[in-house]
């Protein structure tokens, strides 16, 4: 798999490793003798081996070199990691624990964040990855719907899988003040190619819509302990958004020779992103690029069609 840059690991990387293999393997056929075993057919009409831990790493290496691309700020191996935590934490409540699982580790696979389509991009990258890992077909389609569920979190009632993940997702929105102000502040840096004014305007606008749900959280665990500290934090933010709109008027009131800033504006997108964002890809960062057109085992999951660059930001919450 070719790459521009060899990034330092992840202190977690190894456990990940670990974590990619456990959950990816649950479905997958047994594998041949050996770690790199892909080689030796079974009996006629019987199951054919897998692929081994060697060929496994592969792709999860290069899945974390796609978390730890330099344009990530929020969206980053740090993200991926506390989502499967709050999997675990959540476990219970899904049908398929693994299948959220590898869903998690595919949500935000591909993310730029002056682009809209990342979701959609890393679904497909879900879907040509496990099937060339050997996964059937019905596996990989419910992992790749869960990745796209993140654009809305939006779970039907039932979907109990669904239910885990965009709560292990946006579980960040209940986390101590400090913690959620470093989260609001990775988010803004994520989107520093985007004007202060247009952010707020944007932010605000989701903040506004998440408030207005009837509920954050689907699971019982996250609506007995993360609903009430996720609605104090977002009204908290909410606040001081609007209180520097309120400030930045009154310095062009006092100022007329002070004109509205310029730069592209942030549409209020849906509170569906994964825990920041709505402005998404459609072509891959600098750091992937040179990955997303290679042809190895691990690279081939890959989409090369560029779409329209969206020219503005959505600022969501998750």
């Amino acid at each position: 798999m070719s790459r521009m840059a060899v990034l330092p690991e992840h202190p977690a990387h190894d456990d990940l490793r670990r974590r990619w293999r456990s959950a990816v393997s649950v479905a997958l056929p047994a594998s041949g003798p050996g770690p790199e075993s892909d080689t030796a057919a079974g009996p006629a009409g019987s199951p054919q081996p897998g692929p081994g831990a060697v060929e496994l790493d592969r792709y999860a290496d290069d899945l974390l070199g796609r978390w730890a691309e330099p344009q990530r700020r929020y969206h980053t191996t740090d993200h991926l990691v506390a989502v499967l935590d709050r999997i675990d934490e959540l476990a219970e409540y899904a049908d398929d624990p693994d299948l959220v699982r590898l869903a998690a580790w595919f949500h935000d696979a591909v993310y730029l964040p002056e682009r809209s389509t990342n979701e959609e991009r890393s679904a497909r990258l879900a879907e040509r990855a496990l099937t060339e890992l050997g996964h059937a077909p019905a596996r990989t389609a419910e992992v790749a719907r869960l990745v796209l569920l993140t654009l809305t979190h939006d779970p039907d009632d039932e979907d109990r899988d669904g239910a885990v993940l965009c709560d292990a997702d946006l579980a960040v929105l209940a986390g101590a003040p400090d913690a959620y102000a470093a989260y609001a502040a990775a988010v803004r840096e994520e989107y520093g190619f985007v004007p202060d004014d247009a952010f707020r305007e944007g932010r605000a606008a989701v903040l506004r819509r998440l408030l207005e749900l009837p509920r954050l959280f689907r699971t019982p665990h996250g609506v007995r302990e993360w609903e009430e500290p996720a609605r104090q934090n977002l009204t908290t933010e909410l606040t001081l958004l609007t209180a520097q709109d309120a400030s930045t008027a009154r310095d062009r009131t006092d100022d007329p020779a002070a004109g509205p800033a310029d730069g592209p504006s942030v549409p209020a997108r849906d509170a569906a992103d994964s825990p920041a964002a709505s402005a998404r890809d459609t072509a891959d960062s600098p750091a992937a690029s040179a990955r997303d057109t290679a042809d190895s085992p691990a690279a081939s999951a890959r989409d090369t069609a560029d779409g329209p660059v969206d020219g503005s930001a959505g600022a969501t919450a998750g």
